[in-house]
């Protein structure tokens, strides 16, 4: 029978699809990068498969690796599991968190990957709505974090991160050169609309509205058909977008600022745990995943752009 599987592997293994690099991984699991590639390559000898396709310092999943995956995880739960259940140390309990959807995208999985490594009892509900309405969830003590766009209404916020604010349009059209334009921005409330139109208005850019919409997802669809142009934070430009400069004719917006915001009900262990992963994913360099299903996650996410 062959040997077991090393379980410490098996985390490094998943470190490296979480974050997309050995580089990373190594900063996550605490090893060296040659250690976290030697684990690699004995995990790959012991299953007799490649486990990943390796492209200059970029890696993606084989067939192999995609198989094991799944069983990976379930594994190293398990694990973390048992070993929760003889600890006198480890969190319980629930933890309630806030954020719009285009963050819930860019920014949930590598956070909820790596808190429900530490904290596998803590259960994890996770509401999407626009900032302004987490802002008031979070006033009335029904959220215990929300990850938002800071603007002024916000008091005692903690800036995370800061990244520019670009107009995009479809690299395979010219809709930006119409002469009345037609823009695609969130709600009335949304902070990137606010920009965005008060940048039209001083240059006198005649435009009209032609969507509006919580969903950054439809806001993006707009953009990449041909439809209208829209403002979004760099980190959402997605293939098929052209940013747009003042040699464009369009103005430059401010920069915009991820701010994490907590309830004023007194903070168990659990929530500050919470925070703390925020705060390491959002201050790093992240990269962006497919969301996962989780045993201990409950969303509510009903929509909701940014800002």
């Amino acid at each position: 029978m062959p040997a077991p599987l090393d379980i410490d592997s098996l985390q490094t293994f998943l470190a490296v699809v979480d974050t997309g690099s050995f580089t990373r991984a190594s900063g996550q699991v605490h090893k060296t990068q040659s250690a976290v590639s030697m684990q690699i390559k004995r995990l790959e000898e012991h299953l007799g498969q490649s486990l990943f396709h390796r492209e200059g310092r970029s890696v993606s999943l084989s067939e192999h690796g995609e198989r094991l995956l799944a069983y990976a995880r379930r594994i190293v739960e398990l694990s973390n599991q048992t070993l929760a259940a003889f600890s006198n140390d480890v969190l319980h309990g629930t933890v309630c968190i806030g954020t719009p959807d285009d963050y819930a995208n860019r920014y949930l999985p590598e956070i909820l990957a790596k808190f429900a490594v530490s904290n596998p009892l803590v259960e994890v509900t996770v509401v999407c709505e626009p900032s302004s309405n987490l802002l008031e969830l979070i006033s009335k003590n029904e959220l215990d974090l929300a990850i938002v766009t800071q603007d002024s209404r916000m008091g005692n916020s903690e800036i995370l991160r800061k990244e520019p604010v670009h107009w995009v349009t479809s690299d395979r059209h010219v809709t930006h050169e119409e002469p009345v334009l037609p823009v695609a921005f969130g709600r009335q409330a949304c902070l990137w609309r606010q920009w965005g139109l008060a940048a039209l208005g001083r240059v006198g850019r005649r435009h009209r509205l032609l969507y509006s919409s919580w969903s950054t997802m439809v806001l993006a669809s707009a953009v990449l058909s041909g439809l209208a142009v829209s403002v979004l934070p760099e980190s959402a430009v997605q293939p098929g977008m052209r940013i747009l400069g003042e040699k464009d004719g369009f103005p430059d917006l401010p920069d915009g600022e991820i701010a994490l915001i907590r309830s004023n009900d007194l903070t168990s262990k659990t929530v500050e745990a919470m925070a703390n992963h925020i705060r390491e994913s959002l201050g790093s360099n992240f990269i962006a995943h497919d969301f996962f299903e989780s045993p201990a996650l409950n969303t509510g996410c009903l929509g909701g752009a940014n800002a």
